[in-house]
């Protein structure tokens, strides 16, 4: 289930799942044929296209016709080399000859030894790449929302130099609900691990 954020013009409108966020955004743009409604996924802060043509049972069905579509999609990408089932992809990498030849010598073959480096990377940088994400997340939000408000570079700054004070700060001038939702974002990038 995906829960997002939507916004009219600087105003946030609704918050929670894709489906609930939707109908309110339609009820947004049928009240204002110009309103200009933005629905930000909470995770990534990517926008999410919604076509809000017809009634709110269209906007519905198409909403639920893609999501349904999405896995169908993916598996047929998947289906390349390697033990789809398992979930296994072969794909390439190129690395220099003393790499694989060290790569062979290891106990289970290459396959094994990239899998453990690949997993002992992501367990030593799970803090690092969980803030990088948080960082990226607030700065399209940021971007899109707060482009133009006084303090914007000086805050993207903030974000990413880890000055969550200094972030609040230049914030504080921001549309209510712009500054909110940016710093709830900011929030998770600033945790420490």
């Amino acid at each position: 289930m995906t829960t997002c954020t939507a916004f009219s013009g600087a105003k946030q409108i609704a918050s929670g799942d894709l489906r609930k966020v939707a109908l309110q955004a339609k009820t947004a743009t049928d009240r204002d044929k110009w309103a200009q409604v933005l629905i930000f996924d909470d995770n990534t802060s990517n926008l999410i296209e919604v076509d809000f043509r017809g009634t709110p049972k269209n906007v519905l069905k198409r909403i639920d016709a893609a999501a349904s579509n999405e896995p169908a999609k993916r598996e047929g990408k998947s289906r390349k080399p390697g033990r789809p089932k398992l979930g296994v992809v072969a794909r390439e990498i190129t690395l220099l000859p003393r790499h694989w030849e060290w790569l062979g010598a290891q106990p289970g073959g290459a396959s094994v030894a990239l899998r453990k480096l690949v997993e002992h990377a992501r367990h030593s940088n799970q803090g690092k790449d969980r803030r990088r994400k948080a960082q990226e997340a607030a700065y399209r939000f940021m971007s899109a929302m707060a482009g133009n408000e006084p303090g914007f570079e000086e805050a993207i700054r903030a974000l990413f130099a880890d000055k969550p004070d200094r972030f609040d700060e230049t914030t504080k001038q921001w549309p209510i609900d712009v500054r909110k939702h940016a710093r709830k974002l900011a929030a998770a990038a600033f945790l420490k691990d």
